[in-house]
C-alpha cells in the first residue's frame, strides 16, 4: 500500500465520490452505498461530466437497488482506472500528478525515497531507470464501500406485496458491489446481520482460489474485541476471511455512536495486540475448515489487517498509535471534511465548520434509529428543525424511507424523524398525565429526530449544483468532535503532510490527546445515561452503570501506567495528561447512583 492511512466512510454523500479524488495518488477510501437515489444521480453527474451518456435506471426495473450501485461502482472504476493510466503516462515534471503522487507518500517509504534519489540524480541514464523503477511501483488506492449492516429493511412491489428478502436493503447493496467490476473491500459496520453475513456466501468474488486471493474482501468496522472475534467466527465458519479488523472509537468519531461499556480505546488496542496471534490462529482453523467442505482444499491465504481510526489528530498520535500496538495503518475521517479537493462539503457548512468551537459538537438522539449520533449544531438542519418546531409544524416529510423502523402506530414502518410519527407521538404524550416538565423532555425526545436520508446528501448536491426544484436544501452533517481543533480550509497536501508530520496543522491549538478527549466523551456519556435514567433505575440498570464506571477506572489505570510509553513517541508531550487523568478519576468515583425503591 502507498499509504499508511486510509479515509473511512463520511456520512451518505461527503465520501460518495472521494476515490475520483484520491485514488490515483494510492489513497483508499470508503464509499456508502446506503442510498441507491444519491448514488444514481452522482452517476448521472459524473457521466455528464465525461462527456457520456446517461441512461438511467428506473425505480420500476427488476432489481434496481442491486444494478444503481454496480453502475456506478463500476463507472467509479472505469474513472479512476483512468485518471490511473493517464498519470502513469506523465513526465517528472514538479506540478504534475505523477510527481504529486510521490510527494505525498510518507517519507520513510522505500517508493519516497527512491523518488528523492531520483531527484538528485544528475546522470540523466541512471535518472530515466530510476523512473522506470518508480512507474512500476505505482499502486491505486481502494475503492472500498460500506454497508451499515442494521440498516436492511425489507421491500415492496409496486403493488404493495412484500418481495423476497434477498431485495432488503443490506442484501440488494451487497450484490450490487459482489457484481461489480471492483476488486476491493466491503466494509461492514454497526454489529452483526446474520441474514447479510451468510448471503455473502452467495459470490464467488468472496472466496479465495489456487492461484489468487478474494477478488473481494471483507473488512469489519468493530469497537471491541469481543465483538469482532464473534463475527469473525460467524463468517470464518463459512469459508469468508476477515481482511482487516478496523477498530473505531466508540464515541469519538462521526456519524453513529457505537458506545462500549465503558471500554476505552487504549485498553481495546491493547487486547488486540495481545491476542491477535491466537485469534488469527483460531480462525484459520475454522476457515480451512470450512473452504475444504466447498471443495477448496488449494489456495491462497490472505493475511489480517488491524486499523484503528476515530478522533486521531496529530502525527505523534498516528505514530504511536501504529507502533506500540502494532497496527497496519490508521484512518482519518472528520478532518478531510475541511479538505474540499477530497469531500463534498458545500461552501456555506465548510465556512461554518472552520470557525467551530468544541461547543458546536454534541452527541445527540437526532437518528431514527435511536443509535447516538454526532451532530454540528450550526448546520442548516438542524436550524431547520428547530424551526419546524417553532412554527408547530415539527418532523419532515418522509419520501425516501430508508431509516423506516417504527411500527408503533402503523402497520408498515415508519421513520421517527417523520411528521407523521411525531404528530402522532406528540398527540399521545399530550392525551397522557405527565408533568410539565416531563412533558417537555418527552416533546424534545420526540422532536431531536432528524431526517438524515436528505440532511446527509444536501451538501453533495449544493456543492455540485445539481439541486433538484423545491429540493430540501438543508444539511445535515456529523463530524466527529476532533473537528473542532482544525479550523481552516486544508489542501489534501497540507493534511497528508500533517498525518505524516511534515506539517502540523494544530500548532496553535490547546488540544488534549485523544486518550483523554475519549475518555470525556465517556465520562459525560455515563452522566447523561444516569441522568436520563434516575427517576426509573433498576437493579439490572445499576449493575450496568457500575460495570461502566469500574472499565472507567481500569481505563484510568492503563494509562498511567502507559505514560512512559508515551512519552517516548512525543518530546513535546502534554504535561496535563497525569492532571487530567486524576481529574476523571475523582469525578467517576464521585458519580453516585441508586435503584428506585
Amino acid at each position: 500500500m502507498s499509504h499508511t492511512f486510509h479515509i473511512p466512510v463520511l456520512g451518505l454523500g461527503f465520501s460518495i465520490d472521494t476515490p475520483l479524488k484520491v485514488a490515483r495518488y494510492g489513497i483508499s477510501s470508503v464509499v456508502s452505498i446506503v442510498d441507491d437515489e444519491l448514488i444514481e444521480r452522482m452517476r448521472q453527474y459524473h457521466l455528464e461530466q465525461n462527456d457520456e451518456l446517461f441512461d438511467p435506471i428506473n425505480k420500476t426495473d427488476t432489481d434496481y437497488r442491486a444494478k444503481r450501485i454496480t453502475a456506478y461502482l463500476n463507472l467509479l472504476h472505469k474513472l479512476v482506472n483512468n485518471q490511473f493510466n493517464r498519470l502513469k503516462s506523465l513526465k517528472f515534471l514538479s506540478f504534475s500528478d505523477i510527481s504529486r503522487y510521490f510527494e505525498l507518500m510518507p517519507e520513510h517509504s522505500a517508493d519516497k525515497r527512491l523518488y528523492l534519489q531520483m531527484l538528485a540524480e544528475e546522470d540523466e541514464v541512471k535518472r530515466n531507470q530510476i523512473q522506470g523503477k518508480l512507474r512500476t511501483s505505482l499502486k491505486k488506492g481502494q475503492i472500498d464501500v460500506n454497508i451499515m449492516s442494521k440498516l436492511d429493511k425489507m421491500n415492496h412491489t409496486q403493488k404493495g406485496e412484500l418481495m423476497d428478502e434477498k431485495f432488503s436493503d443490506a442484501l440488494a447493496a451487497l450484490r450490487g458491489f459482489a457484481n461489480s467490476d471492483l476488486s476491493s473491500s466491503l466494509v461492514l459496520s454497526a454489529g452483526m446481520n446474520p441474514r447479510l453475513y451468510g448471503y455473502l456466501e452467495e459470490f464467488e468474488d468472496f472466496f479465495p482460489s489456487k492461484d489468487a486471493l478474494p477478488n473481494k474482501k471483507v473488512i469489519l468496522k468493530v469497537s471491541d474485541f469481543r465483538s469482532a472475534f464473534i463475527q469473525a467466527k460467524f463468517l470464518a465458519k463459512k469459508g469468508i476471511w476477515v481482511s482487516e479488523f478496523r477498530i473505531e472509537s466508540g464515541l469519538n468519531c462521526g456519524g453513529h455512536a457505537f458506545a462500549t461499556e465503558g471500554y476505552l480505546l487504549g485498553p481495546i488496542l491493547q487486547e488486540f495486540k495481545e491476542r491477535r496471534t491466537e485469534m488469527v490462529s483460531e480462525l484459520e482453523e475454522m476457515y480451512k475448515n470450512a473452504l475444504h467442505s466447498k471443495g477448496i482444499t488449494s489456495f491462497l491465504q490472505s493475511s489480517t489487517r488491524v486499523t484503528v481510526q476515530g478522533g486521531i489528530g496529530t502525527s505523534e498520535e498516528n505514530e504511536f498509535l501504529e507502533q506500540y500496538y502494532n497496527l497496519d495503518g490508521t484512518g482519518w475521517g472528520s478532518p478531510f471534511l475541511l479538505v474540499p479537493e477530497a469531500t463534498n462539503v458545500d461552501d456555506e457548512t465548510l465556512e461554518q465548520l472552520t470557525n467551530a468551537t468544541s461547543d458546536d459538537f454534541a452527541i445527540s438522539g437526532s437518528s431514527p434509529l435511536g443509535i447516538p449520533f454526532n451532530i454540528f449544531k450550526k448546520c442548516s438542519s438542524e436550524q431547520q428543525r428547530l424551526e419546524r418546531i417553532a412554527k408547530g409544524r415539527p418532523g419532515s416529510p418522509c419520501t425516501k424511507k430508508f431509516l423506516v423502523s417504527n411500527t408503533e402506530f402503523t402497520e408498515k414502518p415508519i421513520c421517527t424523524a417523520s411528521r407523521e410519527f411525531q404528530n402522532l407521538k406528540i398527540k399521545q404524550l399530550k392525551e397522557s398525565e405527565v408533568s410539565a416538565e416531563e412533558y417537555q423532555l418527552k416533546f424534545d425526545q420526540i422532536t431531536e429526530k432528524v431526517c438524515l436520508c436528505q440532511g446527509l446528501v444536501a451538501s453533495v448536491y449544493l456543492k455540485n449544483n445539481i439541486v433538484k426544484p423545491k429540493e430540501n436544501k438543508a444539511v445535515a452533517i456529523c463530524p466527529g468532535p476532533n473537528t473542532a481543533y482544525f479550523s481552516a480550509i486544508y489542501s489534501l497536501e497540507e493534511m497528508v503532510n500533517h498525518i505524516y508530520g511534515k506539517l502540523d496543522l494544530l500548532a496553535k491549538s490547546n488540544r488534549p490527546h485523544i486518550f483523554i478527549n475519549e475518555l470525556k466523551l465517556y465520562v459525560d456519556y455515563l452522566k447523561k445515561d444516569i441522568e436520563t435514567n434516575l427517576k426509573t433505575l433498576t437493579d439490572k440498570k445499576v449493575k450496568q452503570l457500575d460495570k461502566f464506571k469500574e472499565q472507567l477506572l481500569i481505563g484510568i489505570d492503563y494509562y498511567t501506567q502507559l505514560i512512559p510509553e508515551l512519552q517516548k513517541y512525543s518530546v513535546s508531550f502534554n504535561y496535563n495528561f497525569k492532571n487530567d487523568l486524576d481529574k476523571f478519576q475523582s469525578l467517576i468515583k464521585q458519580i453516585a447512583f441508586k435503584p428506585v425503591i
